[in-house]
C-alpha cells in the first residue's frame, strides 16, 4: 500500500477509535451508575469491562496517532507492547472484581432492583457495537493491523456480554430468577481472562 493511501486509512481508523473512546466513556458512566444504584452485579461487571474498552481504544488511538505522525518503528512497537500489557493487566483486575462481587451476591442471595437506565444503555450498545466492529475489522484488514483486528474481536466479546447482561436483567424482572444477574456477570469472566491472556502473550512477542 502506498504511503499516502496508508495515511488515509490510518486517519480513518484513528477517527473510529476516537468515537469508540467517546461512546465507551458514556457507557462506563451510565452502566456503573445503573449497576450500583440497582445492585446489579452484571451491570457493574459490564461497566468495568467497558473501562477496559476505553483503555484499549485509547491506547490503540495513541499507537495509530504515532504512526500518522511518522514516529520511528521502534517507538511504534514500544507503544504496541505497552498497550497490550495495560490491557492484559486491566482484564485480570476486572475479572477478579467481577468474580468476587458475583459470588458474594450469589451466597447472600441478593436480588437486584430493576434498572431502566441499564436497559437503555444495553439496547443502545446493541446498535453501536456492531458498527464499531465492522469499521475496526475493515480498517484492520486494509492496514494489515493485527491490533485493530484484535480490537474488533474485543468489541465482539463486549457485544456478547451485552446480550448476556441484558438476558440476566430481563430474567430477574420477568422470570423472577434472582440468581440470573450474578450468573450473567460470571459469564463475562472466562472471556475477559481469555482476552487478557492473549493480550499478555501478544505483548511478549512484540520486539523493538
Amino acid at each position: 500500500m502506498a504511503d499516502k493511501e496508508r495515511k488515509k486509512y490510518l486517519r480513518k481508523a484513528e477517527t473510529v477509535q476516537k468515537y469508540n473512546v467517546f461512546y465507551d466513556t458514556i457507557e462506563v458512566g451510565v452502566s456503573l451508575t445503573a449497576g450500583f444504584t440497582s445492585g446489579s452485579a452484571a451491570l457493574i461487571g459490564w461497566g468495568l469491562d467497558s473501562v477496559i474498552e476505553v483503555i484499549s481504544a485509547s491506547t490503540l488511538w495513541w499507537r495509530l496517532h504515532g504512526e500518522i505522525h511518522d514516529i520511528s518503528d521502534k517507538r511504534v512497537k514500544k507503544r504496541e507492547k505497552i498497550t497490550l500489557y495495560v490491557i492484559a493487566t486491566s482484564f485480570l483486575i476486572v475479572s477478579t472484581f467481577i468474580t468476587y462481587d458475583s459470588i458474594t451476591k450469589l451466597l447472600n442471595k441478593e436480588t437486584p432492583s430493576w434498572s431502566t437506565l441499564g436497559l437503555i444503555i444495553l439496547l443502545v450498545s446493541l446498535v453501536v457495537n456492531p458498527i464499531l466492529i465492522w469499521y475496526k475489522f475493515r480498517y484492520g484488514k486494509k492496514l494489515d493491523s493485527q491490533e485493530l483486528i484484535a480490537d474488533s474481536k474485543d468489541t465482539f466479546v463486549c457485544l456478547y456480554q451485552t446480550i448476556a447482561v441484558l438476558g440476566g436483567l430481563l430474567a430477574v424482572q420477568y422470570l423472577d430468577l434472582w440468581w440470573a444477574d450474578p450468573v450473567a456477570a460470571l459469564l463475562i469472566v472466562p472471556y475477559a481472562l481469555k482476552e487478557g491472556w492473549e493480550a499478555l502473550q501478544n505483548g511478549r512477542k512484540v520486539e523493538y
